[in-house]
């Protein structure tokens, strides 16, 4: 159902702060064209967090517009307030998309059954497959493999993006949730090892500006090519590493811009643009994974 190269889709802007639904065409199918399995909108990489909930549905909606079928669009639903990503949940049903992606709730640090309740209550209210968001370098809360297991016995729950970069977890979640159960990576630098341990596939940053690389790269692996899949993710570690050198989404829209992918690299505050001392960094980069 969810597996390869997938990306987390950034949201590009005007100089406005309006969304840019020009460049958000030209984003989709730059990704159509690449190959790339899919697209998650609105998740963390789409700055989420500084949309409102109308801006949100609609990005996701035009995304699922402009893709005309041709790739499957995940939408990010995620919020620390349980009412919101129900909202999101009900908006988004029968709208086309193939999934929700649904990050733990951050700042307000619940505890693992406040995790369970609050993703049963969005599961409970939506009519298509959800994915567990597990980041907690950014939410300041794990959500065990033991609750990860409890959530996979809910029918519409299919799914777990483990942004932990912590390996060990892969044969743990396989264990307690069953060959069935999805397991996507969420770290770019450590996603082909996640897949030659068993994991399906990768929601990835980096496919933001390598996408035909990303997708050629999970397509071999799903092949069983490891050796050749590892030449060419050697070739994008320093991408891997180094966008993020600033907070993500910040280093990939400065380099989406300067590969001409969107119109300019504008976020929105508290997020600023990418630092005169770190443009070096992520142009060398970016010469060096050949892809500018």
């Amino acid at each position: 159902m969810f597996s390869g190269s997938i990306v987390a889709l950034i949201t590009p802007f005007n100089h406005d702060g309006e969304v840019d639904y020009v460049s958000l065409k030209k984003l989709v199918d730059y990704h159509v064209a690449a190959g790339s399995d899919g697209i998650v909108a609105v998740g963390t990489t789409g700055e989420s967090s500084t949309l409102t909930i109308e801006e949100h549905v609609k990005v996701v909606m035009k995304t699922v517009e402009f893709a005309e079928g041709r790739i499957p669009v995940i939408a990010g639903t995620g919020a620390n307030a349980t009412h919101e990503s129900v909202t999101f949940s009900r908006l988004l049903n029968n709208s086309g998309i193939a999934g929700c992606l649904s990050v733990t709730p951050y700042y307000n640090k619940p505890t693992q059954e406040g995790l369970f309740q609050h993703y049963k209550a969005i599961a409970e209210e939506s009519d298509v497959p959800q994915i567990l968001y597990n980041v907690p370098g950014r939410t300041a809360v794990d959500l065990k493999p033991e609750t990860v297991a409890r959530l996979s016995e809910i029918e519409n729950i299919v799914a777990l993006k483990d942004a932990t970069g912590d390996l060990s977890r892969i044969a743990i979640h396989r264990e307690l949730c069953g060959e069935d159960f999805i397991l996507l990576s969420g770290d770019d630098a450590t996603g082909l090892e996640f897949v030659k341990q068993g994991g399906q596939g990768v929601i990835s940053v980096t496919n933001n500006i390598a996408a035909e690389d990303m997708a050629k790269m999970f397509r071999l692996a799903k092949e069983g090519k490891f050796e050749e899949a590892e030449i060419i993710n050697q070739r994008l570690m320093p991408l891997h590493k180094n966008l993020f050198i600033e907070s993500s989404p910040i280093p990939v829209k400065w380099a989406a811009h300067k590969m001409g992918l969107i119109a300019n690299g504008d976020l929105r505050l508290p997020l600023t643009e990418l630092s005169e001392s770190a443009r070096p960094i992520v142009a060398q980069a970016m010469s060096e994974a050949c892809i500018y």
